[in-house]
């Protein structure tokens, strides 16, 4: 791994504070799904274990918005430049993006 921590995506780089978010966000996944090998092992019961299910889902798709939005931001800084770029610009279009894929699901 490179000095300070700092991760390369496939193409580009992914800047130390967005990285320590996207490695945070993915501690935190992990944590949750030992829970969920820990719930099975416990016989929890299904109907707890679906609920932890779905919270560890939901938190890695959380991951790969975070991923698109980076992207995303790096793609209209680059054809529009910085001021176009802004994050409240990249949340609005992505969140009109998500709108949309979950209705053609």
């Amino acid at each position: 791994m490179p000095p300070g921590g700092i991760v390369g995506p496939v193409e580009g780089r992914i800047e130390q504070g967005e990285a320590g978010r996207l490695i945070n966000r993915l501690r935190r996944v992990e944590g949750q799904s030992r829970g969920l090998q820990r719930m099975i092992e416990q016989g929890r019961p299904c109907e707890e274990i679906f609920t932890q299910l779905a919270a560890t889902k939901a938190a890695l798709d959380r991951v790969g918005v975070l991923l698109i939005s980076l992207k995303m931001r790096e793609c209209l800084s680059e054809e529009a430049g910085e001021e176009v770029a802004s994050p409240e610009a990249v949340e609005k279009a992505l969140e009109a993006f998500l709108k949309y894929v979950r209705c053609v699901r």
